[in-house]
């Protein structure tokens, strides 16, 4: 296990091979994270997520929105979501990430974790629906919380902290070679909100 520190390179491959992923740190000063934080908890038609685990479908604590430039139909876990139109504040803080990567998304895959107890099980983004070895840009809002990568066949895993108003890029080979999770933890009591802008195609 690998887990990187500060100070870090955002031009830095954070993955030894089979991918790439590149941590900016906070693109987000603490006062516009906050406001963000703010609003997206008030605005966002925040629900709770389901998921088919062994044929019985799961209701999560963990609360997730979907929304994108049309209403775009996002399937997994066997569960189908349709895409609400942009909000304001979204619009802003994808015009940020898009200027950072380089990237043009026209969705956004939100999830809020109400603490640390509430956590992403090791999986892949490489839903047919996704342009293929395009870039997902995670942004993270509130709580501090350690993320994984983990690689499929050697298992080989890195680590890093998502901070509050950090953005986090995933893209090339990623999806295909390499899980991520988020891990849960009995140390964050705060509540976390991250935002996946992603491309869909079709």
């Amino acid at each position: 296990m690998k887990l990187f520190p500060e100070p870090f390179n955002p031009n830095e491959n954070l993955l030894p091979f089979d991918g790439e992923v590149y941590y900016h740190g906070c693109v987000f000063s603490a006062t516009k994270s906050a406001y963000f934080f703010q609003t997206l908890m008030n605005e966002i038609a925040w629900k709770n997520d389901e998921a088919l685990i062994f044929g019985k479908r799961i209701i999560t604590q963990r609360k997730v929105a979907w929304y994108g430039e049309k209403p775009f139909a996002y399937t997994y876990s066997k569960t189908t979501k349709y895409a609400l139109p942009w909000t304001q504040s979204l619009l802003e803080i994808k015009a940020v990430v898009q200027q950072i990567s380089g990237a043009a998304f026209n969705a956004c895959l939100l999830n809020l974790y109400h603490n640390g107890t509430e956590g992403m099980a090791w999986h892949s983004d490489a839903e047919k629906d996704l342009q293929k070895d395009g870039v997902i840009a995670s942004v993270s809002f509130g709580a501090e919380r350690k993320f994984g990568f983990k690689h499929k066949k050697t298992s080989e895993k890195v680590y890093c902290l998502l901070e509050n108003g950090s953005l986090l890029l995933m893209q090339g080979k990623t999806q295909t070679h390499w899980l991520h999770r988020l891990p849960t933890t009995t140390k964050v009591h705060s509540p976390r909100i991250n935002l996946t802008f992603r491309t869909i195609v079709g």
